[in-house]
This record gives C-alpha cells, sequence and structure tokens, in this order.
C-alpha cells in the first residue's frame, strides 16, 4: 500500500493492523486511473481499498473483504474495476497471471443490500445465510439480526448480526463469471 495523501479520509486505516500481520489476508489501495489529470498524480486518485482474506492456498480459496470505496467513487466504474482486478487475479489460472483458486467467497450483512448487490453483478451466486454468525460490538445499535438474545448471553448487551455467504467458484467463472465481470469492467463512469 503506497503513500495516502490524506489519512483522515479514509475508513479502512483502521483495519490496516489486524491485516498486516496476518498471512491470509491482503488489503489493495484502488486508485480511479481516469482522474490522473486532475490530480497530477499518474496513478490517479486514491479512491478507496479491498483486498481478501481467509486465504488459503491449501484449499485454493479466498474471501472478498475489505471492499471500501470512498462515497465520491461510489456508483462509478470505480468498484466494477476493483472487484473485477481481484476475481482476475484469485480466479484466473497462474497461467493467465491469476492464483488459480477454485472457490472465492463473499460475505455481507443481510442489512447492506448494497454489498450483496454488488457481489450478484458481478457474478457471485447466494449460498445461504449464516444466522448469528457474528457478535457486534457492545453499544452499537445498528446492524443487528433484530431477533431476541437469550436470558444469561455472556455478551447480552451486544447485538447478534447474520451473514449472507455468496461466492464465484471456477466453473461458474469460466462458463459465465468472466465475461460477466468483463462486460462490468468496460463501464468508464
Amino acid at each position: 500500500m503506497g503513500p495516502i495523501p490524506d489519512r483522515r479520509r479514509f475508513q479502512f486505516l483502521p483495519h490496516r493492523n489486524r491485516i498486516q500481520p496476518n498471512p491470509a489476508c491482503v488489503l489493495f489501495a484502488v486508485y480511479d486511473k481516469t482522474k490522473a489529470a486532475e490530480t497530477g498524480n499518474p496513478d490517479g486518485a486514491l479512491a478507496g481499498a479491498i483486498g481478501f482474506c481467509d486465504a488459503s492456498s491449501a484449499n485454493l480459496h479466498a474471501e472478498v473483504a475489505f471492499v471500501m470505496i470512498s462515497p465520491r467513487f461510489q456508483r462509478t466504474h470505480v468498484t466494477s474495476n476493483a472487484i473485477g482486478l481481484l476475481l482476475h487475479y484469485t480466479l484466473d489460472l497462474p497461467s493467465e497471471g491469476g492464483l488459480g483458486l477454485r472457490r472465492v467467497v463473499w460475505k455481507a450483512s443481510p442489512l447492506n443490500a448494497a454489498s450483496v448487490k454488488a457481489a450478484e453483478r458481478m457474478g457471485f451466486t447466494k449460498e445461504g445465510v449464516l444466522r448469528w454468525h457474528r457478535v457486534l460490538p457492545e453499544g452499537k445499535s445498528m446492524g443487528g439480526n433484530g431477533r431476541e438474545r437469550r436470558t444469561g448471553d455472556p455478551k447480552e448487551n451486544a447485538l447478534g448480526r447474520d451473514t449472507v455467504v455468496l461466492s464465484l467458484c471456477w466453473d461458474d467463472w469460466e462458463a459465465y463469471g468472466r465475461d460477466r465481470v468483463v462486460a462490468a469492467m468496460a463501464r468508464t463512469a
């Protein structure tokens, strides 16, 4: 990850300390190269970050994670291109410059419809919902699953969160996924 001109503008920085020491995770800076002339930077404008976690070379899988795009770049070509590049890197064969993974996973809160829709637009298939998958930080009043916690719960003041699981596997990638991603990446605005 390169130098960041204005660290206050990007919410992904707190995740950096959790990601860097974990060899199963990687975080990439996302730049909008169409803004090179506007910014005077040949890389363009820093637009956010994307990465993957839970990567396993033994099991040939990874999870798309930390998709954080600055509001200025949301609903533009930036998100599709960032996700598309990550999918090419993970699912293309090594002979094509990729890792040759068999499975890429996307997880999101059922309340985050935009995230689920972005994954589906890029070819991911919904596999199901993990109920009570996460314990949210105490004091967080939004994002829970809306269900009552049981009496005596060790974290009775913390909401529970469900998680939608979507996947894009190598056979889907070759059958339709790659073409769908290429089409999404062709968008320039």
